[in-house]
């Protein structure tokens, strides 16, 4: 479904990503790990065309999407949910939802298919059906992740790219927001590039997993053999290592 061909990336003068190249097929949830600023996030940026990589190329579904706008992006079937959640927060979670439709209004698709549909997400997360009128930024930080992940899937995406899914949650909630993503490729097919620093939960419900260092791809393997890979934890820096990894 996707391939990534030595893209390399930067922020000003800072060299992000060094000719990375991976790929997702349909169906799959890939994991990238590794830890802060080895470039995961940046990838999923490049991607979306938040920032778009310098050269290589980006291929999705055989087109090359390379030199595309984000909302071109979004249209072909990539919807990106991103760090920190970012909802709309003076605005309801039935509007943040809507507004995860846009481009469907603007493709003229009929208004009570979109209503449908956020219904479908308050099936999804029931967590969010009787908050459906209260503004986004009195939800708690779990709920919030539940609207963001719920307002990507509103433009009715292929390929889910998730960043963070887990950052600063409860973890029943972090359970739930796992049961959601295996829920959405098992029963919607929602191919899912999933960045997480819980390495032990991401690679748990992946097929395949990459592990980034410094802004390059150090290893792919099958999820459940980097599960048992010990130099696994050499992605991991600082004092936080150990622990994420032991979660």
């Amino acid at each position: 479904m996707l391939k990534i061909k030595n893209i390399n990336t930067y922020y000003g003068q800072v060299h992000a990503l060094k000719n990375v190249s991976l790929h997702v097929n349909a169906g799959e949830i890939v994991s990238l790990i590794g830890a802060n600023g080895a470039g995961k996030t940046t990838i999923l940026n490049s991607l979306s065309a938040v920032t778009p990589p310098r050269d290589g190329e980006v291929i999705f579904e055989g087109t090359s999407i390379s030199n595309l706008s984000s909302d071109r992006i979004v249209e072909m079937g990539i919807s990106q949910v991103p760090e920190g959640r970012q909802v709309f927060k003076d605005f309801s979670v039935e509007d943040n939802l809507e507004l995860g439709a846009y481009l469907r209004y603007r493709g003229r698709e009929g208004r009570a298919t979109i209503k449908s549909d956020i219904e479908d997400m308050f099936t999804l997360f029931p967590q969010l059906s009787d908050r459906r009128k209260q503004m986004a930024g009195t939800l708690s930080g779990g709920e919030q992740q539940m609207l963001a992940i719920g307002r990507a899937l509103m433009a009715k995406p292929k390929l889910l790219l998730l960043d963070e899914p887990s950052m600063g949650l409860a973890p029943l909630v972090v359970q739930e927001i796992f049961r959601v993503i295996t829920a959405l490729r098992a029963e919607r097919g929602t191919s899912v590039l999933l960045v997480e620093q819980n390495a032990k939960a991401a690679l748990k419900i992946a097929d395949r997993g990459y592990v980034l260092e410094t802004g390059k791809v150090i290893l792919e393997e099958k999820a459940s053999e980097l599960l048992e890979n010990k130099e696994v934890q050499r992605a991991y820096l600082g004092r936080e290592k150990k622990e994420i990894w032991e979660r």
